[in-house]
């Protein structure tokens, strides 16, 4: 069986995989919850991609008012999806086969 991981973004979080639970605990995957990059088989590049994705993601939410309307334009989002495209894409090409990761973006 491949190894399974999520990938979506959250407020507050420096990455974007996740373990799946449904393969036992998150809590107890060797990757960390949610996942440590630099716990992963990836390189470095795609490992500052990823951060890089998740730090933007932080600057979608108006801190100030976060009920409020994102302070994102479309545009921005729509470039911010185009990119975690690309990333998640890139991700499966270096994770390979053996590992199964799942688009949980909403």
């Amino acid at each position: 069986m491949p190894h399974q991981l999520r990938f979506f973004f959250e407020y507050g979080v420096d990455t974007p995989l996740w373990p799946d639970p449904s393969v036992g605990p998150g809590l107890d995957s060797p990757y960390g919850y949610p996942c440590v990059l630099e716990r992963l088989p990836l390189t470095a590049v795609l490992r500052g991609e990823l951060g890089r994705l998740a730090e933007l993601y932080q600057s979608s939410l108006d801190w100030d008012d976060p009920a409020g309307p994102s302070p994102w334009s479309g545009e921005q989002h729509a470039s911010f999806r185009r990119e975690a495209d690309g990333a998640l894409e890139a991700l499966r090409r270096e994770l390979g086969g053996d590992w199964c990761v799942e688009d949980r973006r909403g």
